[in-house]
């Protein structure tokens, strides 16, 4: 609900830099638009950017003396148990503290240990004067952003690149070698960026500096448990989690948002909201939102991952659990217009029209509240895509949502394919991944695979849609709550094997235990991921500038691409030649969105390459 940034530094005094940390804060403040405040020491300081009302965030960056020195503390996101945690630290804290004074307590009383104390999706730094300690806590699923560049002597961090990017000592720059996760972002390991020197805290984890370096300690992971309940018994355990998730979330006052595509996902989600307003006082009302485009109508063409439009079906929905429906039409148009706006709220390479529909939905959200609600990530925690039923894919011995098609890194050229090997790159980061999933005890054969194929999909592509959705909203200053990232639900359901979550179909058993919360149009609706706009236009832009790219020595990727190679794959892209599967269910064109982002962003950003 916010933006963090923060500056320690053992060899300057940062007092003497604090219209340089209040420019750095700045950067933040779409985060936050209701307030920018900093702390400055002479080694440390800390900015927050305000967003929500002023009772729950004041008093941040909050500053505490201990031992004749200083602790100081800001966070982003939302802590559900926080008057748990009050209770627990209750005797290092004052009854009145503020939201972040309760974590400065939480802090004293338990040490570097104390986010594992908490629940929900945050970011927090910590600067502990008395060591010259600066620690950074992620939220486990890694909802909430968090970068940090460290260099000798000191370290700066911000929830978005752009407050590191304002600080002169940090320059962008990319090494070649980061090239194949740079044109598929969904192979991200934790913690990596293609900037070198630039890293995310990764989820689950503190990170931890002093003078002497930094270091990571994971608090989190998933469990290694056999399930013990019967199919019945799970699917009401889902449900009663469910539904837990989804009230911890939900605003106590104010308009309460939701995005309903009229999926399983979205609807369950926005089903239990609506019920839990009408209960309370007031008897507030739900209100849904749900995108599509105005080229739908005349281009439109089913795919396995898009098979109908959602629009009726969220309509349907709506009526369904009687939420405030409100329909987004989006032009193509205004897709072009916002497209560089959101590599603006990312500081790294986009995904295009996938994100600029996306920020011009919230756009509009936005303006009728600051709290929404999501189904994301049901898809990873439950498995709910077409291809975890193919067992051609599921069985190979790399990523599976790679799908069949080609890869835009083996179109490198040869020199540059010497220093950065695709394939190489891709089994390394397939096995370093598979070395990390946790085991059940005795499971083998397809649940034990099928387990490993499911942390493949909970790594890098949850990762590609977490940062989506948190990037395009916090650009207008709404936060979306997503209920499907509740840890204890996603350790309930990674305990539960394949062969159960998936009796019945494509999230057979999510939908067993939602049946009563949504229609059966629902229920029945064939899997239909996030829209993308059906348009000959953006085919031929993206045709046309990745030409560009290739032939015109003034481009930023100039050189870096076998060029015959790929325009020959760009006329079977021309020719609609390309019927392989391509990962997240794009067409052929839509391929060369992370060439042409890629390149826009080396020119914005003016990263040099090496």
């Amino acid at each position: 609900m916010s933006g963090i940034m923060g500056w320690a530094d053992i060899h300057l005094d940062l007092t003497r830099h604090e219209n340089l940390i209040r420019a750095m804060t700045q950067t933040l403040a779409h985060r936050g638009p209701d307030g920018v405040s900093v702390w400055v020491s002479p080694h440390a300081a800390l900015g927050h950017c305000l967003l929500g009302p002023v009772s729950a965030h004041a008093g941040q960056p909050a500053v505490a003396e201990a031992q004749e020195d200083f602790i100081a503390l800001c966070y982003d996101g939302t802590i559900v148990n926080l008057d748990a945690v009050r209770c627990a630290a209750a005797h290092a804290a004052d009854p009145a503290a503020t939201n972040a004074g309760v974590l400065i307590a939480a802090y004293l009383r338990w040490g570097a240990r104390f986010a594992e104390r908490l629940d929900g999706s945050f970011a927090i730094a910590v600067w502990d004067g008395r060591a010259r300690r600066l620690l950074l806590a992620r939220d486990r699923l890694g909802v909430k952003p968090l970068y940090y560049f460290a260099y000798p002597g000191g370290v700066t961090f911000a929830s978005e690149p752009k407050g590191i990017m304002a600080n002169p000592r940090f320059s962008a720059r990319m090494e070649i070698s980061a090239l194949p996760v740079l044109l598929q972002p969904r192979l991200v390991l934790p913690g990596e960026t293609p900037l070198a020197g630039l890293s995310e805290v990764p989820s689950g984890h503190v990170m931890t500096w002093t003078e002497s370096g930094s270091s990571l300690r994971r608090y989190w992971r998933l469990p290694a448990a056999p399930h013990e309940d019967s199919p019945g018994e799970t699917a009401s355990r889902v449900r009663a989690l469910v539904g837990d998730a989804v009230s911890r979330v939900v605003p106590p006052s104010g308009p309460c948002l939701s995005m309903l595509s009229g999926g399983v996902d979205s609807t369950a989600v926005s089903a239990l909201a609506a019920r839990l307003l009408a209960w309370q006082n007031g008897g507030r009302v739900l209100e849904t939102f749900c995108v599509s485009f105005d080229s739908d109508e005349a281009y439109f063409v089913p795919s396995e991952l898009r098979p109908e439009i959602d629009a009726p079906y969220a309509q349907t929905a709506a009526s369904f659990m009687g939420s405030s429906h409100v329909p987004v039409p989006v032009s193509v148009a205004e897709l072009a217009r916002a497209i560089p706006a959101t590599r603006g709220a990312r500081d790294l390479p986009g995904w295009g029209q996938f994100d600029a529909s996306m920020y011009v939905l919230f756009a509009r959200m936005s303006r009728r509240g600051s709290v929404a609600l999501s189904g994301e990530a049901a898809d990873e925690i439950f498995g709910g895509y077409p291809y975890l039923f193919k067992p051609d894919l599921v069985q190979r011995d790399t990523f599976p949502w790679l799908g069949e098609g080609p890869r835009l890194a083996d179109f490198l050229a040869p020199d540059v394919k010497a220093v950065a090997d695709p394939r190489e790159d891709e089994r390394a980061r397939y096995s370093q991944l598979l070395s990390d999933v946790p085991r059940v005890p005795g499971e083998n054969g397809a649940d034990a695979r099928m387990r490993e194929v499911l942390f493949l999909g909970m790594s890098g592509p949850l990762a590609v849609v977490l940062d989506r959705m948190e990037r395009m909203s916090m650009a207008h200053g709404l936060e979306v709550r997503l209920p499907f990232c509740d840890h204890r639900l996603v350790e309930y359901v990674w305990g539960i094997p394949w062969s159960m979550k998936s009796a019945g179909g494509l999230k057979g058993l999510f939908k067993t235990a939602m049946a009563d919360f949504v229609p059966s149009a629902t229920l029945t609706r064939p899997k239909s991921a996030y829209p993308h706009v059906h348009s000959p236009e953006f085919d031929r832009a993206l045709v046309e500038e990745t030409l560009w790219i290739l032939n015109d020595p003034g481009s930023p990727l100039h050189g870096l691409f076998d060029a015959p190679r790929l325009t020959c794959l760009l006329r079977r892209i021309e020719a609609n030649e390309l019927t392989t599967s391509l990962p997240g269910g794009v067409r052929g064109a839509q391929l060369l969105t992370q060439v042409v982002e890629a390149s826009r962003w080396v020119h914005d950003y003016h990263v040099s390459i090496s």
